[in-house]
């Protein structure tokens, strides 16, 4: 199956004052396309819908919901590196106990997962339409200084690397054509009768072949694949983390992208496939993790009795990981006090520890779910295999 892109030329007003020609690849049209899977493609998707399946059943049928938190938290910080925003685990969790107090890349990661969450509730909605891309992209900028493009299309040639689009390793099509390929890209994941996976794998590469924003492409596109396998049921509130999957292929990532917009489909979904199960692996493996570090922490503090503040705490502890008396009291339902008392048991177990000073306000951390995650992700995604960033 290929696609017949079609360019368009302009020229570009360099810093220089001198104007260069370039070359816009304008996508062709994908709402009515018809597609036949190859065999092996077709394998690949079935056993990668399969293992997305396990974990909405292994994870949220049979752990808390926490987990599932965390699992949507790790993508969030997976597809923010891919885009080069570094954070770790444990300052996105101080970000999220106190934003007033958190650090840029932290707070562009906060809005990432708050992208992602939106992203999941349009994929309950009926369809997905232009706006509600708008709205996945507006809950992503809108916090950052960025917020001025939030949620608006862009009006002007942007461009994949190099200086220029006269430079660039990739040139998207003109702004004028973006509301058009925009809303047929949403008539495609309206359909019902493709393959998920396929469907989801086409529906991130022509968005991010489109690139209908200034900034901010990339985790929007990734956000929309839990948008389609929400939508179709391939997955539930769980969302699989794709984006370190992504990440651990170094540049097959960027290599299986460019094959799509150099007409080679089944190059890029096949390579989609295996890694979101790959993610899925890894989504299971990371839950029965820290479903294990749950356990040692229950024994530190004494196996404490079921509806004791203490032991309602420790399956929330891993959704948040960080936290203040009160934000611990709403979340369990109990009150202050209450938690003050388990807080303290935990602490002298060796579970939790306090990082501020002083009694009004104090801030609690868990101690090894941290130290947990960073593990994880260096095994899944080795230090420096992130695929190269595309920041226009």
């Amino acid at each position: 199956m290929r696609l017949a892109f079609t360019e368009f030329h302009g020229e570009w007003m360099t810093p220089d004052v001198r104007l260069r020609p370039y070359t816009a690849y304008v996508p062709p049209t994908i709402a009515e396309l018809e597609l036949a899977l190859p065999s092996g493609v077709a394998e690949r998707e079935r056993r990668a819908s399969a293992a997305c399946i396990a974990v909405g059943t292994g994870v949220l049928g049979t752990r808390t919901e926490a987990i599932a938190r965390q699992l949507l938290r790790s993508e969030a910080v997976a597809s923010s590196r891919i885009e080069g925003y570094q954070v770790s685990h444990r300052n996105l969790a101080r970000a999220f106990a106190d934003p007033a107090a958190a650090r840029d890349t932290a707070s562009f990661v906060v809005a990432n997962v708050r992208a992602m969450e939106e992203a999941i509730r349009v994929g309950s909605a009926a369809e997905l339409s232009p706006a509600a891309i708008e709205e996945i992209h507006r809950r992503l900028l809108e916090e950052t200084r960025d917020r001025p493009i939030a949620g608006r299309l862009r009006t002007e040639q942007n461009w994949i690397g190099g200086d220029g689009p006269h430079a660039a390793e990739f040139v998207p099509p003109p702004p004028e054509d973006v509301p058009v390929l925009l809303a047929d890209l949403c008539a495609f994941a309206a359909r019902r009768d493709l393959p998920a996976l396929t469907q989801a794998a086409i529906v991130h590469a022509q968005f991010e072949t489109i690139h209908p924003f200034a900034d901010g492409n990339g985790r929007v596109g990734r956000a929309l694949i839990h948008t389609v396998l929400r939508r179709r049921g391939v997955t539930a509130d769980a969302a699989i983390p794709v984006s370190l999957a992504l990440a651990a292929s170094g540049d097959r990532y960027i290599e299986s992208l460019t094959a799509y917009r150099y007409d080679d489909i089944w190059t890029w979904v096949a390579y989609f496939a295996e890694r979101v199960e790959a993610a899925a692996a890894g989504s299971l493996d990371l839950a029965s993790r820290i479903e294990a570090l749950q356990q040692r922490w229950t024994e530190r503090a004494g196996n404490p009795r079921r509806q004791s503040a203490a032991a309602r705490m420790i399956p929330e502890l891993v959704g948040l990981p960080v936290f203040r008396i009160g934000q611990m009291s709403e979340r369990i339902g109990m009150s202050d006090e209450s938690v003050r008392v388990g807080v303290g048991r935990l602490v002298d177990a060796g579970v939790l520890r306090a990082i501020t000073v002083g009694r009004r306000n104090r801030v609690f951390e868990t101690i090894d779910l941290f130290r947990l995650l960073d593990d994880f992700e260096r095994e899944v995604a080795p230090t420096g295999r992130s695929p190269r960033a595309s920041r226009r």
